[in-house]
């Protein structure tokens, strides 16, 4: 058993071992001629990076809305008073991965700097270099990675101060705000990255909660639900029943493993911060929830190649825990006619999160699909007490497939809203969720003849009542669609533009789009300070905040006197692109939503970097603050 759990674990092990090891093709270090100096003078070092054949990265000057672009910074302890960074002629074509032009460095590239010692700089100074760069060749880009080269240089006040730095031509200084060069001091933490834009809130844990609840959703479909007293009196018949259902559910989670390390792999090309509202990533994600809803609604039939399947089958039928591992695979497989909506909708959303969230996810998806197995292995009593499959199993694949309808206008909304087409209105949006939540009750009601339904189909009270919900849920959307607040819901769908019934603390606030210097000048000649608010057009938290915070009457009080202006970052146009630039050199972040108050003069009063806050309190002393 222990051999069998080791090579379980040794298989993902491997393959994320494997992944780790292709995200390392790019090597930096820091040098210098100089390795004395006088305090006061000034250093010239280089930060060198050689790549791997075929690899290359993107300048410091990568305009926005496309790959992530490469940043440095210098930290140093106090001996440094400033540093400048130096880039040679970028490479300027058309990107494979992007479809955009981009500026790239290949083979190896030399970004030189200039490191100003303080006057009073004693001793040895270490300094250190920080980049953050995204790696990518012809074929993907790996997920964006930081790394650290150190150099040390003495200060000896005999020592004969370097000869003045000479710029080579061509080469190009930096600006600090221009491309996120800072010098930091010792202990100080950069700036967070963004969270993609839309993200939903609840984090990694609700994230995963979700994943397992849908493993064990997935339990209730055709494929699987008959198959559980098949497999576990396989289990029961065997030595070591227990055992036998733990390797079994190894097998399940190590190929959901799998799948979660391959998409983390493939994401890379996407770059994280542009997921959200990119709308091609948007357009694959509709696609996918629409042929997974029409797989469920019995459009087609989702399946693998027979041949695969064969082979796992004839494997696992040779016994043992080798054998029961393999059927765990075959199962996972051949279920996947069923499963695979539920697991390619988890991917789909997980991917526009950054990190091991698809694995993690996929690992906490595969748990909730085989528990039962192990549970009922080991108490097999509740067996007897499992419902009979029936109708009621292809009545769940149907209601999920109008769920999955619903998800798919939401991503299709993002794409509307991003590109700004006006088509998929808040009105047309919510109609749709009216008609396919309503179609779903109206077909557990037995109105509506799809799969599932027979003629004389006794109506069941948990059948009932879950029609009720579904119909509540679905006129519970109309008032929305005449501009009336939807509370949490607010924060997926399209945001009202006016209505009779819209809020009328909402409808009292006026807010400028995309004119800062406007902003800025009314606020001049009002003598009131400037309400900044980044945010984005398919982000969750921004709506959720402008629908749900804004309104509060004493949010909106605190907000009428101030000159209000969002500025969208996360569109394809121009503006968009100016705005991501302006939060990034004012404000060295380009997350959403992201809060500042400004006097007339553009100076900075007060920032609230914690983007979206059920707190009023929290917020309302932001508003209220004022210059000193």
């Amino acid at each position: 058993m222990k051999r069998i759990l080791s090579f379980a674990v040794g298989l993902v092990a491997a393959v994320a071992a494997s992944y780790g090891q292709k995200l390392d093709p790019i090597q930096w270090t820091l040098s210098s001629e100089i390795t004395k100096a006088p305090a006061g003078s000034t250093v010239p070092l280089h930060l060198k990076a050689v790549f791997q054949e075929g690899w290359h990265l993107y300048s410091l000057t990568t305009p926005a809305g496309g790959p992530i672009r490469t940043t440095a910074e210098l930290v140093n302890i106090s001996a440094v008073k400033n540093a400048k960074f130096y880039q040679p002629p970028p490479i300027r074509q058309l990107d494979k991965n992007f479809n955009l032009d981009t500026e790239t460095f290949e083979k190896q590239v030399d970004l030189p700097l200039t490191v100003d010692l303080a006057p009073d700089a004693k001793g040895t100074v270490e300094l250190t270099a920080k980049v953050n760069y995204q790696a990518c060749n012809d074929r993907l880009c790996l997920p964006p990675r930081k790394k650290t080269a150190s150099f040390t240089v003495t200060i000896d006040p005999a020592a004969a101060a370097p000869a003045a730095f000479v710029v080579p031509a061509g080469y190009t200084e930096i600006k600090s705000g221009a491309a996120a060069v800072r010098v930091m001091s010792a202990g100080a933490t950069t700036p967070s990255s963004s969270a993609p834009a839309g993200a939903a809130t609840g984090g990694l844990p609700a994230f995963l909660i979700t994943a397992f609840g849908l493993g064990l959703a997935a339990i209730f479909t055709p494929c699987v639900f008959p198959m559980i007293p098949i497999t576990v009196s396989f289990f029961l018949n065997q030595r070591g029943g227990i055992l036998q259902a733990l390797v079994f559910s190894s097998g399940i989670v190590v190929l959901f493993c799998a799948l979660g390390l391959g998409v983390t792999a493939a994401v890379g090309p996407f770059g994280v911060n542009q997921l959200g509202a990119n709308p091609w990533v948007n357009g694959f994600i509709t696609l996918v929830f629409g042929a997974f809803a029409l797989s469920l609604l019995g459009a087609f039939e989702i399946t693998l190649p027979s041949s695969m399947l064969t082979k796992l089958d004839s494997a696992s039928r040779r016994g043992g825990y080798v054998g029961t591992l393999l059927m765990g695979l075959t199962f996972a497989l051949t279920s996947f006619a069923c499963i695979g909506p539920f697991m390619g909708s988890l991917l789909v959303a997980s991917v526009q999160s950054k990190g091991l969230q698809p694995v993690l996810g996929m690992v906490s998806f595969a748990g909730g699909l085989a528990s039962p197995f192990f549970f009922l292995a080991a108490f097999p009593g509740y067996l007897k007490k499992l419902p009979k499959s029936g109708g009621w199993l292809a009545r769940v694949k149907v209601v999920m497939g109008f769920v999955l309808l619903a998800a798919m206008l939401k991503y299709a909304s993002n794409i509307d809203q991003v590109l700004q087409l006006g088509w998929l209105t808040r009105e047309r949006f919510l109609a749709g969720w009216f008609v396919l939540f309503t179609l779903a009750g109206l077909y557990l009601l037995g109105l509506l003849k799809l799969e599932g339904n027979e003629e004389g189909d006794h109506l069941g009270i948990g059948r009932l009542l879950t029609a009720s919900l579904l119909l509540i849920f679905a006129f519970s959307l109309l008032p929305g669609m005449f501009g009336a607040p939807l509370g949490e819901l607010d924060a997926y769908v399209p945001a009202p533009t006016g209505g009779i019934l819209n809020n009328r603390a909402s409808a009292q606030q006026v807010w400028m789009k995309n004119q800062y210097k406007d902003a800025l000048a009314q606020a001049r000649a009002e003598n009131k300070l400037v309400l900044v608010t980044f945010t984005g057009y398919a982000c969750t938290n921004c709506h959720w905040m402008k629908a749900n915070m804004f309104p509060r009457p004493e949010i909106a009080d605190a907000a009428s006197k101030l000159v209000l202006v969002e500025l969208y970052t996360d569109g394809t146009d121009k503006e968009s692109e100016e705005n991501q630039k302006l939060q990034d050199e004012k404000f060295s972040t380009v997350a959403i939503p992201y809060y500042a108050i400004l006097d007339p003069d553009g100076k900075v009063v007060a920032s609230f970097a914690k983007g979206m806050t059920t707190n009023t309190q929290e917020f309302l002393a932001f508003l209220t603050a004022r210059p000193a």
